[in-house]
């Protein structure tokens, strides 16, 4: 996401339009075989760590404060195992198609 300069401190994006929002709490046995995103949309971690296996086989942990756009809506997907001991808490925002 291209972030331009606001002045005061401040670099920011443009305005995305987005169709809803979702908050989720995941258990620590979390561990989601193949599946493609529900929809397109950003996943943003606020607590907690997972594991993302791309169909390509790139693997990449995403923790607390990291945002991820899920947009493999269509074939095989991805892998989605939960990291830690601890609870992960998670916003999905969902965009338009």
């Amino acid at each position: 996401m291209e972030l331009k300069d606001a002045g005061r401190a401040t670099d920011i994006s443009q305005t995305l339009g987005a169709t809803g929002v979702t908050f989720r709490r995941t258990r620590p046995e979390y561990d989601l075989d193949w599946h493609p995103a529900g929809r397109r949309q950003f996943v943003i971690n606020l607590a907690g760590e997972v594991e993302i296996t791309a169909s390509d086989g790139e693997v990449r942990r995403f923790g607390p404060g990291s945002v991820m756009l899920a947009d493999d809506t269509t074939g095989k997907g991805h892998l989605s195992k939960h990291i830690g001991e601890a609870e992960r808490y998670s916003i999905f925002v969902h965009l338009p198609q």
